[in-house]
């Protein structure tokens, strides 16, 4: 080293010399940065080289083929690249897995190999949807899901079915006479969410009380403060759901997950205090969102009378008993794991309904079957228990789960692998996502 310091000063001299480093330093930075920023951008593409794939646009990835296909863009890859293949949302790259076998294999054969659901950007601009059983991780999802299911026995999803048909008949009782018309997908929303209020929080949100939208408006208004309450907590859970888009319409912070990832949560800090803003916005609605629910989770918790009829109730009962980990179940958590129950019941529950509607409605011969199946059950007024409703309508049963194949109501399912492992003979690194296509 020494030697190179005196040849370089020997041929540049005194006043060359002490200009020469300066000029040097400057280009080692800049080669430095350039690399750091090449490495930024084609870092996690070099990682699945070997996954086929289209061409990449740095940043951007494959968002162009997004917007040109929309939600058969899978599809189209799936024909042209084969059933495994890499996508690049924005920066992040994917994995897409489009076969029954492969699928099985991502799912069930190395669960344990890629165990956790992967946190999508609109869900990590939000805090509040973090909490859920869906995005908890590794042991703490294992221990939630155990407990969860202990609560959902066939005897307590039984007895839900009373409550079901009591809003049934709620929703439909003026159909008949209604001059306006009505759109099912709506109905069908304002159901699900009305079951699932009163199975998860034990709340009645009386959205399907026989009335127009104004009516049911000029009611709330005319009435006390709970069911100002209820529709306020209807409001905030509309809102923080449409936020959660996984596109270029959502919050800057959203966009900047799918582009630039590292870049999200600081510009989300900043954003949220910035008035008008759609972070702003976002933020102080999860928050009001937030506080309704811990609320409610802790009247509840004082309710030492509070049975075991809904959700809540009964995770609250388990937690306080020696077998769940209090740690665990925290009193955010339970908000949220509760919470869970609308967030992912509402929507998809309403949009199954409305496939099956509409592809009935447009196959005469399945529509008379399926009415001459339920008619044949018994008397109208007779309610189907759960034992019949699972072993009596077997043709209803063809056509929901033909329906849900026609309209998949979550067409990916997203997984994150905890370590290298090997899918359709390619060797996937550690922390990549996987999507199963359906």
């Amino acid at each position: 080293m020494a030697l190179v310091h005196e040849t370089i000063q020997s041929s540049v001299g005194a006043e060359g010399f002490r200009s020469y480093y300066p000029y040097g330093t400057t280009v080692s930075i800049i080669i430095t940065v350039l690399a750091m920023v090449l490495g930024y951008l084609y870092g996690p593409y070099w990682k699945v080289r070997r996954v086929p794939g289209p061409p990449t646009i740095p940043l951007v990835g494959h968002l162009p083929l997004m917007a040109k296909y929309g939600p058969d863009v899978f599809s189209v890859l799936a024909k042209q690249y084969g059933p495994i293949f890499r996508f690049h949302m924005g920066r992040q790259p994917l994995i897409i897995v489009a076969d029954a076998e492969l699928c099985k294999e991502v799912g069930i054969k190395k669960f344990k190999d890629i165990p956790n659901r992967s946190i999508p950007s609109p869900i990590a601009a939000s805090p509040l949807h973090q909490k859920g059983l869906f995005f908890t991780r590794d042991a703490g999802w294992s221990t939630m899901r155990n407990t969860i299911l202990s609560v959902y026995q066939p005897s307590h999803l039984a007895s839900l079915v009373p409550t079901m048909q009591n809003y049934i008949e709620s929703a439909t009782e003026n159909l008949h006479s209604s001059k306006q018309d009505i759109v099912f997908s709506n109905l069908s929303l304002k159901l699900a969410t009305d079951v699932i209020g009163q199975a998860a929080f034990g709340v009645n949100f009386g959205l399907t009380k026989p009335q127009s939208i104004n009516e049911s408006i000029r009611t709330v208004d005319k009435q006390g403060s709970q069911d100002d309450e209820v529709s306020d907590f209807i409001n905030q859970h509309i809102y923080s759901t449409t936020q959660l888009k996984m596109d270029l319409s959502g919050s800057v912070s959203i966009i900047l997950g799918l582009l630039v990832p590292i870049l999200q949560e600081p510009f989300r800090q900043i954003l949220k205090r910035i008035p008008g803003t759609m972070d702003w916005k976002v933020e102080r609605t999860n928050k009001k969102l937030s506080g309704r629910l811990d609320e409610i989770v802790s009247n509840r918790m004082k309710d030492k009378n509070r049975g075991s009829k809904d959700f809540l109730s009964q995770i609250l009962s388990a937690r306080e008993s020696e077998n769940v980990a209090k740690k665990v179940f925290t009193p955010d958590y339970i908000s949220a794991v509760t919470y869970e129950h609308l967030l992912a019941g509402s929507a998809t529950t309403s949009f199954t309904l409305s496939s099956i509607v509409y592809l009935v409605a447009g196959h005469p011969e399945v529509e008379k079957k399926l009415v001459a199946e339920i008619d044949g059950f018994g008397p109208h007024d007779q309610v189907p228990t759960a034992y019949d409703l699972q072993h009596k309508f077997p043709y209803l049963d063809l056509v929901i789960k033909e329906a849900m194949r026609f309209y998949i109501v979550s067409p990916l399912v997203a997984r994150e692998t905890s370590k290298e492992v090997e899918i359709g003979g390619y060797l996937l690194p550690k922390v990549l996502l996987i999507r199963i296509s359906m």
